[in-house]
């Protein structure tokens, strides 16, 4: 089944919300940087790469990194990612 930038973005959303329930993940904007957008620090970044390797075994190298930086450059640099399972 392929998966569209939306599904991955929602991907990426549902990780925010379980690592972060407090934040409110409904307004963000897809280009915005996630970090402006919400109180999110380098552990909390570090768990959403390492839930998207535990739920879907997808590996984010260290130096792809700030590829996660908006909702829209993660389904950008995900979307592929997920298409090629």
């Amino acid at each position: 089944m392929t998966m569209t930038e939306d599904q991955v973005q929602q991907i990426v959303i549902n990780i925010i919300n379980e690592i972060a329930p407090d934040e409110d993940t409904t307004g963000l904007k897809p280009e915005v940087n996630l970090r402006d957008q919400m109180d999110l620090d380098s552990m909390d970044f570090l768990d959403i790469v390492m839930e998207l390797r535990k739920q879907h075994g997808i590996e984010v190298p260290e130096e792809d990194y700030p590829e996660l930086a908006s909702l829209k450059s993660c389904s950008d640099y995900l979307t592929p990612k997920f298409n090629a399972e």
